[in-house]
C-alpha cells in the first residue's frame, strides 16, 4: 500500500509539471512576455440631455441690480470705470448694502488722498469731506455728471483700511 501512495504522489507531481509546461508553452514560454490587453474604456455616459444654447456674438452686459440704502439708491457693484484704490480686495463687514466693500493696504489718510484725486481724474468732483470721525474714518461724497452721487467711507482698521462705496443709482453703469 505504500508503494501505490507513493506512485500516486508522483502521478500527482507529473501533472503539475505537465499543467506548467503547457501553461508556459502556451503563454510563449519562450523568453517572450505575454503583455495584458489595456482596459476597454467605459463609454461615456451623457450628464445632461438639454443643449445649452448657442453664444451671442456680442453680448451686451446686463448692469447690476440696486438697493434702496438710507443715503439713498445704489448699484449693488461698481462699474469697470469706477476708480479703485491700488491693492484693494473685495471683503465683507457685515455693515449692510454697499457697492463695494474694499480692504486696501495702507493708512486711511493716504487711501482717501488717493481716492479722491481718482475720483477727480475721472470726473467726479467733490462734494464734501467729513472726519476724521471718532473710529478715524472719513467720509468723501462726490458728485458725478447729472444726479450722479457717490459717497466713499474711508476706515482705519490696523494696517488696512476698508472702503465702502455706495454708488448712486442714477450714475451710468458702465
Amino acid at each position: 500500500m505504500v508503494h501505490v501512495i507513493s506512485n500516486r504522489g508522483q502521478a500527482r507531481r507529473g501533472v503539475r509539471i505537465a499543467t506548467l509546461a503547457a501553461a508556459l508553452l502556451v503563454g510563449g514560454g519562450c523568453g517572450a512576455t505575454v503583455s495584458p490587453s489595456p482596459p476597454t474604456p467605459p463609454a461615456p455616459t451623457p450628464t445632461s440631455t438639454r443643449l445649452a444654447p448657442p453664444p451671442t456674438k456680442n453680448p451686451v452686459p446686463l448692469p447690476a441690480t440696486q438697493t434702496d440704502t438710507e443715503w439713498g439708491r445704489i448699484w449693488d457693484a461698481l462699474p469697470a470705470s469706477f476708480p479703485l484704490p491700488t491693492g484693494a480686495r473685495p471683503t465683507q463687514t457685515g455693515e449692510g448694502p454697499a457697492s463695494a466693500i474694499l480692504d486696501v493696504p495702507g493708512d486711511a489718510e493716504a487711501t482717501m488722498t488717493n481716492l479722491r484725486s481718482a475720483l477727480e481724474l475721472a470726473g467726479f468732483s467733490l462734494e464734501s469731506l467729513s472726519g476724521p470721525l471718532e473710529d478715524g474714518s472719513r467720509i468723501l461724497e462726490a458728485l458725478g455728471e447729472g444726479a450722479c452721487r457717490a459717497q466713499v467711507r474711508i476706515a482705519p482698521l490696523g494696517g488696512t483700511t476698508i472702503v465702502t462705496v455706495l454708488y448712486g443709482a442714477a450714475c451710468p453703469f458702465s
